[in-house]
């Protein structure tokens, strides 16, 4: 325990501590010293000693006053200057007085100062040559005195104050070389710790990408001398952000460590189980015979971690995509393979998850259309290279031009005209449809107000909204700014939303249809029928319009299901007093029908495909006069 409270002592207090010990021991043994010289009345001795006591006293009462430096310097001086004394009045330098430089010098290395240590011994130097000078010339003569008992007193009185000392301070030293002792190996544990770090994941102590690197290459050396290939499966878990989301972080980390022992458990102890960060972990098998032997690996896996296990008390199941690369076929290195198997991945998931992909030159094309496209959108944002064509939507009943779908296209300088269908879903990706869809949005309340100024009629504009876009939370300020820059009337606007939207985010996005239906902006369901049975939503969203997808439409006189369904659709929009609109009509035949059933809009090619706005005027124009003449003839061909 003693030893445990000098350790918590600061460096100032442990050597002001020795200096009030060195005190109180010099005090002691020239107390002692002293005595001995009365009784043997040797006078001068006791004059030299009892000055130095009083020195000594008065260093003792500066320690007492917080002067430690000042305390320090006067009691190595003065026991320096009394021995110097005591040898010049006694035997000179034989007598037993002189071994206490050695050990003065002692305390002045360890409890003084450089200079103080220097000037004590240039004194100790300086005095003995005086007294070996003065001796050899005669000046004053040290008589040799015969050895008594007095002799072994003054000698066992230095030895014991010197002995105590130097066991003080040696103690402090042995305490000082455990200590260092003690951080040398804390120094080589962190520099293990941090070179583990280094080459490993922190939370569940797999490899790192750094350590699987050098592993693969490893694996690479040695199948280039056995003539085998080497597979790199990418894992990325199927939803593991619900998992975080609803039960918490602490509760993904288990998961995370569980997914490693259960992968390092399915590979072999040569192969390479690596996480790359997050839930997505990396294994490099070596000695892998074929693409067989490598579908076996990733079918244990799915299997290991289809396992179901207890998270919170709760039985979870997790599923992963895993994506195949192999060595040689699929590259040489350890970047290209990696980067081969993250395509395979998407693949996988893109196939429904909880499966694997192994790599195709397909893939890779694909990728480089995906960043070719998106570089090129880029560009076309600031080139001005979109357009908006515009399909007619007919007001069956009058036959007339009741309004428009915006719609977009991509007039592509080296490409062509690329149609949405390919480049839409990679601006979804990427987010470029962010930019896309607000562009998309201002231009056609732009130019549905420049036709109304036109005399054009009371048009109402529709425009597809991305589900990714309600997700930046900036499309009620998006839909506000468009129509206040244009100056088209809210009740213009018809936006066009996806079944998966209404479903996805129902409180939020409630809130916010109602907050744009307060202003005067309506909506409809894009494509219905193709999407959730669930039908709550269109109570919930209060939507004015279903549009009625096209691919039931187009076959509608053909195939009884489809004209089943479309019939149900048409009723139940009547019950519920919304309007429908038939997507795809493109004969006469199909208008007659959906009439018959009740439908109240229309458009497709049996009108007009999607036309730009100068011509989608001229055609509104041309179709103005005669409307009275086609409500005529589609109600001749519904007789028909």
């Amino acid at each position: 325990m003693a030893d445990d409270s000098r350790s918590t002592l600061t460096l100032a207090q442990l050597q002001q501590k020795r200096i009030r010990q060195v005190l109180l021991l010099s005090l002691g043994g020239m107390v002692a010293s002293c005595l001995h010289n009365l009784l043997v009345s040797n006078w001068p001795s006791v004059i030299a000693l009892g000055v130095g006591l009083a020195l000594l006293l008065w260093a003792l009462w500066d320690m007492g006053q917080g002067r430690h430096v000042r305390a320090t310097t006067v009691m190595l001086m003065t026991l320096t200057v009394m021995i110097t004394t005591l040898i010049w009045i006694a035997q000179g330098v034989r007598d037993p007085a002189l071994l206490a430089y050695p050990a003065i010098l002692v305390f002045a290395s360890l409890l003084g100062n450089r200079r103080l240590f220097l000037g004590l011994l240039a004194t100790m130097i300086v005095a003995v040559a005086v007294v070996v000078t003065a001796n050899i010339q005669g000046w004053h003569l040290n008589a040799p005195r015969p050895v008594r008992v007095g002799t072994f007193i003054d000698i066992s009185l230095i030895l014991a104050v010197t002995g105590a000392t130097a066991w003080l301070l040696a103690g402090d030293l042995r305490r000082a070389l455990a200590q260092l002792q003690q951080e040398n190996a804390r120094v080589v544990e962190s520099q293990t710790h941090i070179e583990y770090l280094a080459s490993h994941d922190a939370l569940t102590g797999l490899p790192n990408r750094v350590l699987a690197r050098s592993r693969f290459d490893q694996l690479v050396a040695q199948s280039r001398r056995d003539d085998h290939h080497v597979a790199m499966l990418y894992l990325d878990l199927d939803n593991f952000k619900s998992v975080n989301d609803s039960l918490g972080h602490l509760a993904g980390d288990d998961l995370l460590r569980e997914v490693s022992q259960r992968l390092v458990a399915a590979v072999r102890g040569a192969d390479v189980v690596c996480r790359l960060g997050g839930d997505e972990f990396l294994i490099v098998v070596g000695e892998a015979r074929d693409s067989d032997a490598a579908s076996a690996i990733a079918c244990k896996l799915l299997d290991q971690l289809a396992r179901p296990l207890q998270l919170d008390g709760l039985e979870v199941s997790v599923t992963t995509s895993i994506g195949v690369a192999l060595f040689p076929e699929d590259g040489q290195d350890f970047d290209t393979l990696m980067k081969k198997a993250d395509m395979a991945m998407y693949r996988a998931k893109d196939a429904g998850r909880n499966a694997f992909r192994f790599f195709d030159a397909a893939m890779n094309e694909s990728v480089i259309e995906h960043l070719h496209l998106v570089s090129g959108m880029r560009q076309a944002l600031q080139r001005g290279e979109f357009q908006l064509h515009y399909q007619p939507q007919f007001d069956l009943a009058a036959g007339t031009v009741s309004g428009a779908e915006a719609l977009i296209r991509w007039q592509h300088p080296e490409l062509g005209l690329i149609p949405p269908a390919r480049f839409i879903p990679v601006a979804e990706k990427s987010g470029l449809i962010i930019e896309i869809g607000a562009w998309v949005l201002e231009e056609a309340c732009r130019q549905t107000m420049c036709w109304q100024r036109d005399g054009l009629g009371d048009l109402t504009i529709s425009v597809n909204l991305s589900p990714v876009q309600f997700r930046r939370d900036n499309v009620e300020r998006l839909v506000l700014n468009a129509l206040q820059a244009s100056g088209l009337p809210a009740n213009r606007l018809e936006l066009e939303l996806t079944e998966s939207l209404l479903i996805e985010d129902s409180e939020h996005l409630s809130a916010l249809l109602g907050r744009l239906r307060a202003v005067g902006v309506s909506f409809s369901i894009d494509d219905f029928g193709t999407g959730y049975s669930n039908l709550s939503y269109l109570k919930r969203f209060e939507v004015e319009r279903l549009k009625i997808d096209q691919s039931f439409i187009r076959r509608l006189t053909e195939d009884t299901q489809d004209e089943a369904i479309v019939r149900a659709i048409i009723q139940m929009a009547g019950s519920l007093k919304l309007d429908t609109v038939a997507e795809g009509v493109e004969d006469a035949d199909t208008l007659a029908r959906i009439l018959e059933l009740g439908c109240h809009h229309g458009q497709g090619f049996y009108w007009s495909p999607a036309l730009p706005a100068a011509q989608f005027d001229a055609f509104v124009r041309s179709r103005q006069p005669a409307a009275s003449a086609a409500t005529d003839r589609v109600a001749m061909a519904g007789d028909a």
